[in-house]
């Protein structure tokens, strides 16, 4: 086709602007008219969106709010229908910001072809808008929103999410109703039992699952106990381990997300109880102590020597600790506990299960990253990522390679389905046996994959990707699909139970969200949407949930495990949340799913010390039963 020349099509372009062209064509005129008006409504309604959308930064409504402001503004007043009640939980506007619209269209139910339809006519809707005059700073179909971000709000995921946080109110009430202020409850007895001391230990592994679900109310009153009634002045001896990742750890994650310096307090004081407990020759801690009178001591049954998940998983809490008071002691007696640790460290990075606490020096004892060794490597890399992957971390990271070398020794297939598993070691033979504890694994392995270069991250989150198939296949083997406490493996033969309880554990669901959260892949949605409801069919009941005593028979037993409800119900509700709730760049779980803020480094050096305030009775590791 030929080109017209500039000249004729200039001169062509001014009669549009002379009146007289208009006054001989009425139709034209009225078009003209029209199409001013229509720009004149699209500027105000932009600024009156905009307007919203400040507001609402400004004060963090919730969605419960929005539905109270009545239509919004697009299109024209009164065009937009209230907001569907699948919003009605307590999300902060920021998540969705000016985009919160177009997603609201997402969330209905709408096929492809009509959502294809609405963004090409926001495009044009736009279009029209740049030419009166009215520039816009975002595009919603730019590539700044992207497909990750217009299916955060998949209606299925709502769905599920809000099906789990009704799981969570009812493990919530039962534990109020029977237990309050106890460390746990015994749904079918109705009442409450003091596993842990009496540190209200469900109340505080609960607090932070209770602020990311909105549970405002319940919160409240939660926060409320813990300033005027948790007390640490028991003659009781404590568990290092236990008393550290969900008090401290839960403590300090409550304090992060609310901002409120009663949970901090309460958290430097039971620290402080604790911290004579690595008064060792070594420096490598004891792993009870008497929060009265501070006498240190290590359990009978480990023949005097430490446990290795119970010594070496304290880093991520204490250092948070220092972070937040600016008292450098916490930080320092649990970073001197791996230096200890590298000064012994095997070239295939698998320590035994068993630590002497004077000499520093590991005992004969058997190598698993199932039952009191798993958190020590987790804490490995989950250290690198809250000093921000600095140098002063770096050997966090090292040390985590070197022991994923030797997980990789350790990893085997079964016959005829090809599962991938991870043995035990006991001096220099193998044994075909894995705990559900060591289903955090696949991910752990995803979290850490993005540290290598492209070939061994790609091999590591393979290895995840099978571990998970394992783990999962663990829950859907059973008749009650709820997986065993461990499993053994022989050949020709998969998987068969060996330990045959199951005690509510999240480990199988962290890795599910891990993975999702990383690769995007829903198989991991639907996988722990079949574990949830296998939970719902067999250990819910009237008072709360319980565990089963046998997962072939399905015999219940009676208690409510606290990291129930701090871990296993957490990870599946952030499974179906958007990857923006506990975003993985700006918080880093401890081993009892406790979210810490990660603080950004100031300065070249990593200095991970800051202390600007934030923003924002079976062993849960041991494998025995209490």
């Amino acid at each position: 086709m030929a080109r017209r020349s500039s000249s004729s099509s200039s001169s062509g372009a001014w009669r549009y602007l002379n009146p007289a062209y208009y006054l001989k064509r009425p139709k034209r005129l009225a078009l003209l008219f029209f199409v001013f008006v229509a720009a004149t409504f699209a500027f105000w309604d932009r600024q009156s969106l905009v307007s919203e959308y400040e507001l609402a930064c400004s004060t963090s409504i919730s969605m419960h709010a929005l539905e109270g402001l009545g239509p919004l503004p697009l299109g024209g007043p009164g065009w937009l229908p209230h907001l569907p009640s699948l919003w009605a939980s307590t999300i902060q506007w920021e998540e969705y910001g000016r985009m919160g619209i177009v997603r609201y269209f997402i969330s209905l139910d709408l096929s492809q072809s009509e959502i294809s339809r609405l963004e090409n006519e926001i495009n044009q809707l736009h279009g029209q808008l740049r030419k009166a005059g009215v520039h816009l700073d975002e595009n919603p179909t730019s590539d700044e929103m992207s497909r990750k971000d217009l299916v955060e709000i998949d209606p299925i995921n709502i769905d599920r999410r809000e099906k789990v946080k009704d799981a969570m109110l009812h493990a919530w009430n039962s534990y109020v109703k029977y237990a309050w202020g106890m460390d746990e409850l015994q749904p079918r007895s109705k009442n409450g039992v003091n596993s842990f001391g009496g540190l209200g230990a469900t109340l505080v592994d609960s607090l932070d699952t209770l602020y990311i679900m909105g549970l405002k109310d319940e919160f409240r009153k939660a926060r409320d106990w813990v300033a005027e009634s948790l007390r640490f002045d028991k003659d009781y001896d404590a568990s290092v381990f236990e008393t550290t990742i969900r008090v401290v750890g839960g403590l300090l994650s409550a304090y992060d997300m609310s901002g409120d310096k009663v949970f901090l307090d309460k958290a430097k004081d039971i620290a402080d109880r604790l911290l004579p407990a690595w008064d060792s020759t070594s420096g490598i801690p004891y792993n009870s102590i008497n929060l009265v009178h501070g006498r240190a001591h290590n359990f009978g049954w480990t023949n005097g020597d430490s446990i290795l998940a119970d010594s070496g998983t304290e880093q991520l809490e204490f250092i948070a600790l220092s972070q937040r008071t600016g008292d450098p002691k916490y930080q320092l007696k649990a970073e001197n506990v791996i230096r200890q640790l590298q000064k012994i460290y095997p070239s295939d990075g698998l320590l035994p299960i068993y630590i002497n606490p004077q000499s520093g020096t590991a005992s004969y004892s058997t190598i698993t990253f199932g039952a009191m060794g798993d958190s020590f490597y987790e804490y490995l890399l989950k250290v690198w990522i809250q000093g921000n992957k600095t140098e002063s971390v770096k050997h966090y990271r090292e040390m985590w390679e070197t022991s994923m070398e030797g997980l990789i020794s350790l990893t085997r297939r079964t016959t005829p389905s090809n599962y991938s598993y991870i043995c035990e070691k006991n001096g220099g033979s193998l044994s075909d046996k894995m705990d559900e504890l060591a289903c955090f694994a696949p991910g752990m392995l995803a979290l850490g994959a993005s540290g290598y270069g492209p070939e061994k991250a790609k091999q590591i989150m393979n290895l995840a990707e099978e571990l998970a198939r394992t783990c999962y296949n663990f829950y859907q083997t059973t008749p009650t699909k709820l997986a065993g406490e461990n499993y053994y493996f022989h050949e020709g033969q998969d998987m068969n139970v060996g330990t045959s309880w199951n005690i509510l554990r999240p480990e199988t669901v962290e890795s599910l969200m891990y993975l999702w959260r990383l690769t995007g892949n829903k198989t991991y949605q639907d996988w722990g949407w079949d574990i949830f409801q296998a939970f719902e069919k067999n250990s819910r009941i009237e008072s709360g949930y319980v565990g089963l005593k046998d997962v072939n028979s399905g015999e219940k037993d009676d208690k409510m495990q606290s990291f129930f409800l701090a871990e296993t119900l957490k990870y599946l509700y952030l499974l179906f949340s958007p990857p923006s709730v506990i975003s993985l760049d700006e918080w880093v779980f401890n081993t009892e799913a406790h979210p810490l803020r990660i603080v950004p480094v100031h300065g070249s050096k990593g200095d991970s010390t800051d202390t600007k305030t934030p923003v924002v009775s079976l062993g849960r590791k041991q494998g025995k039963q209490g």
